[in-house]
């Protein structure tokens, strides 16, 4: 055998020797190739009402005096009746909250000349605060408490459940057995046989009743209280499922 024969017949075996290993990286790609089964990401949303647990009304008082210090003074004095109206419906100090006290400089720009700066009226003060109650049916007697202990600024009333966690659980099963259905179509048009979860993450909250804007009020003409329907306020429940299509 002469040299050239013997060089061909060891290159041949190296070769036989790697066809195999070659052979089965090529199998093993193929294979993660098909066991790479497509994913579908989507989510499913729940709203549950029911009736609020707790209300709040915003009410405040705004004055106006020549001064500065007048105007707070004058706007003290009527706030600390605002507020002892508040304890004296049953209240407590933990529930009320100061949202804003503005002090600002007043001006009449009406009747002016060309040329003429407006005219100075004195300093305006607004101190309003928020009030939270479970005291539901009570609402409509508190707002006329609030004007007649000489609020001006009035605002509310809006509502809510105080425990929004509870409320969502009783349709957590629910949303999340419309996600599994959902899936499942996916894959029944996609022509594959069922579905794998692959990842669940929430999301989701409070879905506010509408809130009224704050308004000037007079005292009440008679004796019934302001009517007040609290009606029912939501909590949604959003999930976000991520699922493999399974042939």
């Amino acid at each position: 055998m002469n040299k050239w024969m013997m060089a061909a017949l060891v290159a041949g075996t190296a070769m036989a020797a790697q066809t195999p290993a070659m052979a089965q990286q090529t199998r093993g790609a193929a294979m993660m190739q098909s066991e790479q089964q497509p994913l579908v990401s989507f989510s499913v949303s729940e709203e549950v009402r029911s009736r609020p647990d707790v209300a709040g009304v915003g009410a405040g008082v705004e004055v106006t005096a020549p001064t500065a210090v007048e105007a707070m003074r004058q706007n003290a004095a009527a706030m600390d009746k605002l507020i002892a109206a508040v304890k004296a419906a049953g209240i407590k100090a933990e529930d009320i909250r100061t949202t804003g006290i503005n002090l600002s400089s007043q001006y009449d720009y009406s009747n002016r000349q060309d040329g003429q700066p407006p005219r100075f009226v004195g300093y305006q003060v607004s101190n309003n605060v928020q009030v939270t109650t479970t005291k539901i049916d009570e609402i409509g007697a508190l707002l006329d408490r609030l004007v007649a202990a000489g609020g001006t600024n009035v605002s509310g009333p809006w509502f809510s459940v105080k425990d929004a966690e509870a409320q969502t659980a009783s349709i957590r099963g629910k949303v999340m057995a419309a996600g599994k259905a959902k899936a499942e179509d996916y894959a029944r048009l996609a022509g594959y046989r069922s579905v794998e979860l692959v990842s669940v993450s929430e999301g989701g909250g409070y879905v506010p009743s509408p809130r009224m804007e704050m308004v000037k009020m007079a005292a009440p003409a008679d004796a019934n209280s302001t009517p007040v329907e609290p009606g029912q306020v939501g909590n949604s429940l959003s999930l976000n499922f991520t699922y493999r299509l399974v042939k």
